[in-house]
């Protein structure tokens, strides 16, 4: 079959035009998909973001673990699309290679840092897309492009050959735009997992960090889930005598500390030029202390401890999924760093945590036109197939 690269969104990096035929006949056979460029592709060269990272690399000698199995089962690959500099951002620009078009909201960012997955699915070039989630990089753009993304459970998809960011907090993800094929890749991906809810629980510190448009989406999914599963809404503050403010700083200490431990000689040898914002992100995670960091795991421990007590083996929490629509793209810096850091306080509790969270494409009403937000589940570990399954059902319902 002959495959062509449509690229009118600008998603597609310049070395990463090129097509892997799916092998066989499995369960993806039929379906294209785009790779993040910090996912290994054999004979291809891993770019993360950064020419100077592309230079000092060279091809890689195998898939990644997570390329390799949806080749195998079928999907052909399209190559390479943008991410924000080592995965390193939740706005979506990069200085290098440019700000992809979100096609939902086209005067707004598609949101990092897997932005180039998102903005191709989104325009639907591509049926999925790989992408990882340290800090919230597939839940964000999910919300802002209008489409179904999912952080894993951690530990539970393979890693292997993806650049890191901060390894204690990385997972290996998808977008998709319909709810079929965004279970038809997690039948490939995640192990089978049963969840009966018993308990539904609306993190009312999250929803406060979000913006107004938030909030009658959310209203409606916790509506739904109450209706389904006969449940009565239970209203905690998942940060409890703390403030999820306090879990971002505890996430942003650690998270920085271990992607210094990544990459900080590479970037002290290489002097690699970052955009301003990151080179900023980087010079702070020099640094951090191994006692902050330190002091930050051992509060992590605890978070993590405290959000797993809450949703037990049977709960299921409602949270958005990211702070705010999508920031227009000519925002300015200011404005994008106070969203980033709203947004980072609610996506940290599943970070801390390990959780998987499904974020459902909602849309929310504007002055001038309707525009996506993502409505998140927040579920026990190991949980992620069933929680998609919920996910999609509230979604359907709700049309």
């Amino acid at each position: 079959m002959s495959w062509a690269i449509d690229d009118r969104v600008g998603a597609w990096v310049p070395h990463g035009r090129f097509v892997v035929e799916g092998v066989g006949s499995g369960p993806l056979q039929g379906l294209r998909f785009a790779a993040k460029d910090v996912f290994d592709v054999a004979g291809h060269p891993t770019g993360a973001g950064n020419p100077t990272w592309l230079a000092t690399h060279g091809p890689a000698r195998q898939h990644a673990r997570v390329v390799e199995r949806v080749l195998a089962a079928g999907a052909t690959l399209l190559g390479k699309v943008v991410t924000d500099e080592l995965a390193f951002s939740l706005h979506g620009d990069n200085v290098h290679y440019g700000t992809p078009v979100n096609s939902a909201a086209p005067d707004s960012v598609a949101g990092g840092s897997s932005s180039g997955s998102a903005a191709a699915v989104a325009a639907r070039l591509v049926d999925f897309a790989l992408a990882t989630d340290t800090g919230g990089s597939t839940r964000v753009p999910a919300s802002y492009c209008g489409l179904w993304g999912l952080r894993t459970t951690q530990g539970l998809v393979s890693t292997r050959g993806l650049v890191p960011l901060a390894p204690g907090f990385d997972t290996a993800t998808w977008l998709a735009l319909d709810a079929a094929t965004f279970a038809r890749v997690g039948e490939v991906l995640l192990p089978e997992s049963r969840l009966a809810p018993r308990q539904l629980i609306v993190l009312d510190d999250a929803c406060a960090l979000a913006d107004p448009a938030f909030s009658a989406p959310l209203r409606a999914v916790v509506r739904e889930l109450s209706a389904v599963w006969r449940l009565v809404p239970r209203h905690e503050h998942a940060s409890a005598g703390s403030s999820l403010e306090s879990w971002r700083s505890v996430y942003a200490t650690l998270a920085p500390w271990q992607s210094w431990r990544a990459h900080g000689a590479w970037i002290e040898r290489e002097q690699p030029r970052f955009g301003a914002a990151i080179e900023a992100r980087w010079q702070g995670a020099r640094a951090i202390s191994a006692a902050r960091a330190d002091e930050a795991s051992r509060a992590a421990a605890a978070i993590s401890a405290r959000v797993r007590e809450l949703i037990g083996s049977d709960g299921i929490a409602v949270l958005p999924s990211a702070a705010s629509v999508a920031p227009r793209r000519d925002a300015d810096a200011s404005a994008v760093d106070a969203v980033r850091l709203r947004t980072m306080a609610i996506t940290c509790i599943a970070g801390l945590a390990g959780l998987p969270q499904v974020s459902i494409p909602l849309v929310a009403a504007a002055p001038d036109a309707p525009l996506p937000v993502g409505v998140s589940l927040l579920g026990p570990p190991g949980s992620d197939r069933a929680l998609i399954t919920i996910a999609t059902a509230v979604r359907e319902a709700l049309s």
